[in-house]
């Protein structure tokens, strides 16, 4: 019953640990470049077109959900005409052609960033 009252302090422990090392190793890298003479535009952004997040979220979202149909509908045809069983047919699919559905959104996505 006690163990709920330790859990969540963990959890933003964990997360305050992971956000102080960040801040914290991002700043003596920026302070050793400094002390060395370095140029300090690595840490900005020079590229002035960027792809907005939610053009490439719908983009492999929509993919994805295609790669879905397409492996429910190849499994259906598997299952009905080979007579494979249906345990097997429908989630084998699904994840082959949803998987090579992510891969395709990869390409693609990256085609459009590189358009842009």
């Amino acid at each position: 019953m006690g163990s709920e009252i330790i859990i969540v302090p963990a959890i933003f422990g964990v997360f305050f640990g992971i956000f102080y090392l960040y801040i914290s190793s991002r700043n003596k890298e920026r302070l050793a470049l400094i002390e060395k003479g370095g140029d300090a535009s690595i840490f900005f952004n020079t590229k002035k077109t960027l792809t907005p997040t939610w053009k490439v979220l719908v983009l492999n979202l929509a993919i994805l959900m295609i790669g879905i149909g397409l492996g429910i509908f190849v499994g259906y045809m598997l299952h009905t005409v080979l007579l494979l069983p249906e345990e097997i047919a429908y989630p084998g699919t699904i994840f082959l052609v949803g998987g090579v559905a992510l891969f395709t959104g990869f390409f693609v996505t990256k085609k459009l960033v590189n358009q842009e």
